[in-house]
Protein backbone atom coordinates (compact mmCIF):
# COMPACT_ATOMS: atom_id res chain seq x y z
CA UNK A 1 0.00 0.00 0.00
CA UNK A 2 1.36 3.36 -0.93
CA UNK A 3 2.10 6.11 1.76
CA UNK A 4 -0.55 9.04 1.81
CA UNK A 5 1.48 11.88 0.95
CA UNK A 6 2.63 14.24 3.95
CA UNK A 7 1.43 17.33 4.21
CA UNK A 8 3.43 20.49 5.78
CA UNK A 9 3.04 19.23 9.16
CA UNK A 10 4.42 16.30 8.74
CA UNK A 11 7.14 17.76 6.49
CA UNK A 12 7.77 20.18 9.65
CA UNK A 13 8.44 17.58 11.93
CA UNK A 14 10.56 15.24 9.81
CA UNK A 15 12.66 18.55 8.98
CA UNK A 16 12.85 19.51 12.69
CA UNK A 17 13.76 15.12 13.59
CA UNK A 18 16.82 15.18 10.83
CA UNK A 19 18.38 18.87 12.08
CA UNK A 20 17.95 17.83 15.66
CA UNK A 21 19.69 14.86 14.82
CA UNK A 22 22.29 16.88 12.13
CA UNK A 23 22.95 19.70 13.74
CA UNK A 24 21.39 19.78 17.54
CA UNK A 25 19.19 22.24 19.19
CA UNK A 26 20.53 25.38 17.88
CA UNK A 27 19.05 24.79 14.18
CA UNK A 28 15.52 24.75 15.58
CA UNK A 29 14.11 28.06 13.82
CA UNK A 30 10.81 28.55 12.16
CA UNK A 31 12.62 30.45 9.62
CA UNK A 32 15.05 27.24 8.85
CA UNK A 33 12.15 24.69 9.64
CA UNK A 34 10.17 26.96 6.78
CA UNK A 35 12.89 26.43 4.27
CA UNK A 36 13.98 23.23 4.82
CA UNK A 37 10.09 21.90 3.37
CA UNK A 38 9.63 25.50 1.01
CA UNK A 39 7.22 27.19 3.12
CA UNK A 40 6.91 30.68 5.18
CA UNK A 41 7.41 30.46 8.77
CA UNK A 42 3.41 31.00 8.79
CA UNK A 43 3.49 27.14 8.63
CA UNK A 44 4.66 26.87 11.91
CA UNK A 45 2.24 28.85 13.03
CA UNK A 46 -0.16 27.71 11.74
CA UNK A 47 0.20 23.64 12.32
CA UNK A 48 1.91 24.05 15.91
CA UNK A 49 0.54 27.30 17.31
CA UNK A 50 4.41 28.51 17.48
CA UNK A 51 8.04 26.80 18.10
CA UNK A 52 6.77 25.85 21.98
CA UNK A 53 3.76 23.36 19.95
CA UNK A 54 6.69 21.98 17.29
CA UNK A 55 9.06 21.40 20.03
CA UNK A 56 6.18 19.20 22.15
CA UNK A 57 5.60 17.36 18.59
CA UNK A 58 8.97 17.05 17.52
CA UNK A 59 9.36 15.19 21.41
CA UNK A 60 6.68 13.05 20.93
CA UNK A 61 8.51 12.20 17.04
CA UNK A 62 11.17 11.24 19.52
CA UNK A 63 9.50 8.96 21.50
CA UNK A 64 7.43 7.10 19.12
CA UNK A 65 10.23 6.41 17.59
CA UNK A 66 12.08 5.38 21.04
CA UNK A 67 8.88 2.69 21.79
CA UNK A 68 9.87 1.31 18.23
CA UNK A 69 13.41 0.97 18.54
CA UNK A 70 12.66 -0.58 22.32
CA UNK A 71 10.04 -3.11 21.04
CA UNK A 72 12.64 -4.72 18.96
CA UNK A 73 13.89 -6.46 21.59
CA UNK A 74 12.59 -10.08 21.56
CA UNK A 75 11.48 -12.17 24.92
CA UNK A 76 13.53 -14.60 25.42
CA UNK A 77 13.49 -17.23 28.46
CA UNK A 78 15.77 -15.66 30.25
CA UNK A 79 13.72 -12.42 31.70
CA UNK A 80 16.64 -10.94 33.20
CA UNK A 81 18.50 -10.77 29.72
CA UNK A 82 15.54 -9.02 28.16
CA UNK A 83 15.08 -6.28 31.22
CA UNK A 84 19.25 -5.64 30.71
CA UNK A 85 19.14 -6.07 26.73
CA UNK A 86 16.01 -3.37 26.89
CA UNK A 87 18.34 -1.07 28.98
CA UNK A 88 21.10 -1.50 26.61
CA UNK A 89 18.63 -0.41 23.60
CA UNK A 90 17.70 2.59 25.51
CA UNK A 91 21.58 3.07 25.32
CA UNK A 92 21.87 2.69 22.13
CA UNK A 93 18.85 4.81 21.12
CA UNK A 94 20.31 7.79 23.70
CA UNK A 95 24.05 7.75 22.28
CA UNK A 96 22.78 7.08 18.34
CA UNK A 97 22.17 11.14 18.70
CA UNK A 98 22.47 12.85 22.22
CA UNK A 99 20.93 16.17 21.42
CA UNK A 100 17.75 14.04 20.31
CA UNK A 101 17.67 12.44 23.68
CA UNK A 102 18.60 14.89 25.82
CA UNK A 103 15.56 17.55 24.20
CA UNK A 104 13.08 14.23 24.70
CA UNK A 105 13.82 15.23 28.21
CA UNK A 106 14.21 18.78 27.81
CA UNK A 107 17.36 18.89 28.83
CA UNK A 108 18.39 21.37 25.94
CA UNK A 109 15.33 22.02 24.34
CA UNK A 110 15.65 25.21 22.97
CA UNK A 111 14.83 28.58 24.07
CA UNK A 112 14.42 26.78 27.06
CA UNK A 113 10.97 25.18 26.44
CA UNK A 114 10.60 22.33 28.74
CA UNK A 115 8.79 19.21 28.40
CA UNK A 116 5.71 19.33 31.01
CA UNK A 117 5.67 15.58 32.45
CA UNK A 118 2.72 16.56 34.90
CA UNK A 119 2.60 13.06 36.59
CA UNK A 120 4.18 11.34 39.60
CA UNK A 121 5.58 7.76 38.77
CA UNK A 122 5.43 7.08 42.44
CA UNK A 123 1.75 7.80 43.17
CA UNK A 124 0.08 7.79 39.43
CA UNK A 125 2.11 4.50 37.61
CA UNK A 126 2.98 6.93 34.67
CA UNK A 127 6.04 9.22 34.15
CA UNK A 128 3.82 11.74 32.09
CA UNK A 129 1.16 13.17 30.20
CA UNK A 130 2.57 12.58 27.57
CA UNK A 131 1.01 9.19 25.52
CA UNK A 132 3.75 8.89 23.33
CA UNK A 133 6.39 8.75 26.37
CA UNK A 134 4.19 6.47 28.97
CA UNK A 135 4.27 3.59 26.07
CA UNK A 136 7.78 3.34 25.85
CA UNK A 137 8.01 3.66 29.69
CA UNK A 138 5.19 0.79 30.03
CA UNK A 139 7.91 -1.77 28.27
CA UNK A 140 10.33 -1.72 31.31
CA UNK A 141 7.65 -2.84 34.42
CA UNK A 142 6.57 -5.43 31.89
CA UNK A 143 10.08 -6.61 31.54
CA UNK A 144 10.48 -6.14 35.72
CA UNK A 145 7.50 -8.19 35.96
CA UNK A 146 8.95 -11.19 33.91
CA UNK A 147 11.99 -11.23 36.05
CA UNK A 148 9.76 -11.04 39.09
CA UNK A 149 7.75 -13.91 38.19
CA UNK A 150 10.79 -15.89 37.29
CA UNK A 151 11.66 -15.34 40.75
CA UNK A 152 14.90 -13.83 39.70
CA UNK A 153 14.09 -11.02 42.00
CA UNK A 154 11.90 -10.38 44.99
CA UNK A 155 8.03 -9.33 44.62
CA UNK A 156 7.85 -5.92 45.05
CA UNK A 157 5.87 -2.78 43.33
CA UNK A 158 7.23 -3.38 39.76
CA UNK A 159 6.70 0.48 38.67
CA UNK A 160 9.21 0.99 41.64
CA UNK A 161 11.70 -1.48 40.16
CA UNK A 162 11.20 -0.30 36.88
CA UNK A 163 11.94 3.11 38.42
CA UNK A 164 15.29 2.37 39.80
CA UNK A 165 16.62 1.15 36.63
CA UNK A 166 15.30 4.00 34.49
CA UNK A 167 16.87 6.14 37.00
CA UNK A 168 20.33 4.23 36.79
CA UNK A 169 20.52 3.77 32.69
CA UNK A 170 19.39 7.48 32.49
CA UNK A 171 21.92 9.05 34.71
CA UNK A 172 24.49 6.28 33.01
CA UNK A 173 23.66 7.84 29.58
CA UNK A 174 23.82 11.76 30.55
CA UNK A 175 27.41 11.02 31.61
CA UNK A 176 28.33 8.88 28.71
CA UNK A 177 26.95 11.50 26.17
CA UNK A 178 29.11 13.93 27.82
CA UNK A 179 32.03 11.66 27.41
CA UNK A 180 32.74 10.95 31.04
CA UNK A 181 33.45 7.21 30.25
CA UNK A 182 35.37 7.96 26.99
CA UNK A 183 33.85 7.43 23.32
CA UNK A 184 34.82 3.79 23.04
CA UNK A 185 32.00 2.33 25.29
CA UNK A 186 34.18 0.87 27.86
CA UNK A 187 31.94 2.40 30.73
CA UNK A 188 29.73 -0.09 29.65
CA UNK A 189 32.01 -2.69 31.32
CA UNK A 190 33.30 -0.86 34.07
CA UNK A 191 30.87 1.10 35.38
CA UNK A 192 26.88 0.01 34.10
CA UNK A 193 27.89 -3.54 33.85
CA UNK A 194 28.77 -3.53 37.34
CA UNK A 195 26.32 -1.18 38.99
CA UNK A 196 23.23 -3.14 37.18
CA UNK A 197 24.40 -6.79 38.62
CA UNK A 198 24.39 -5.16 41.94
CA UNK A 199 20.67 -3.84 41.30
CA UNK A 200 19.89 -7.13 40.61
CA UNK A 201 21.64 -8.69 43.57
CA UNK A 202 19.53 -6.16 45.88
CA UNK A 203 16.58 -6.73 44.70
CA UNK A 204 17.35 -10.47 45.50
CA UNK A 205 19.00 -12.34 42.27
CA UNK A 206 21.59 -14.64 43.06
CA UNK A 207 25.42 -12.88 41.32
CA UNK A 208 26.31 -16.08 39.49
CA UNK A 209 23.46 -15.82 37.75
CA UNK A 210 22.83 -11.90 37.47
CA UNK A 211 26.27 -12.21 35.86
CA UNK A 212 25.81 -14.51 33.64
CA UNK A 213 22.43 -12.59 32.40
CA UNK A 214 24.20 -9.32 32.29
CA UNK A 215 27.18 -11.31 29.74
CA UNK A 216 24.34 -12.49 27.65
CA UNK A 217 22.56 -9.10 27.40
CA UNK A 218 26.10 -7.68 25.72
CA UNK A 219 25.88 -10.65 23.42
CA UNK A 220 22.62 -10.16 21.96
CA UNK A 221 23.28 -6.36 21.46
CA UNK A 222 25.99 -6.75 19.91
CA UNK A 223 24.16 -9.32 17.56
CA UNK A 224 21.19 -6.85 17.12
CA UNK A 225 23.36 -4.38 15.69
CA UNK A 226 23.87 -6.51 12.81
CA UNK A 227 20.22 -6.25 12.28
CA UNK A 228 19.36 -3.83 9.63
CA UNK A 229 16.59 -1.14 11.53
CA UNK A 230 13.14 -0.73 10.45
CA UNK A 231 12.80 2.57 7.89
CA UNK A 232 11.88 5.88 8.79
CA UNK A 233 9.29 7.78 6.44
CA UNK A 234 10.84 8.62 3.16
CA UNK A 235 13.16 11.30 2.59
CA UNK A 236 12.02 14.72 1.92
CA UNK A 237 13.55 17.32 -1.18
CA UNK A 238 16.22 14.42 -1.66
CA UNK A 239 17.22 13.27 1.54
CA UNK A 240 18.53 10.10 2.72
CA UNK A 241 16.53 9.59 6.23
CA UNK A 242 18.60 8.95 8.89
CA UNK A 243 18.08 5.42 10.61
CA UNK A 244 17.27 5.14 14.14
CA UNK A 245 19.77 3.44 15.89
Amino acid sequence: MSRSPAGPREKLIEAGVRLLEEQGPEALNARRLAAEIGASTMAVYTHFGGMAGLYEALAREAFARFERYLRRVPDTDDPVNDLLVLGLSYREFAVASPPRYRMMFGITSPGNVLPSFGHDLTTEGTPTTMAEMNRAFALLPRQVRRAMDAGRIRRDDPIAVAGQFWSMIHGYVLLETIGVFGAEGRGVLHILGPQVVNLLVGLGDERQAAELSAGRSLLAIEAARTVEPEPEPAPRRGRRPRPVR
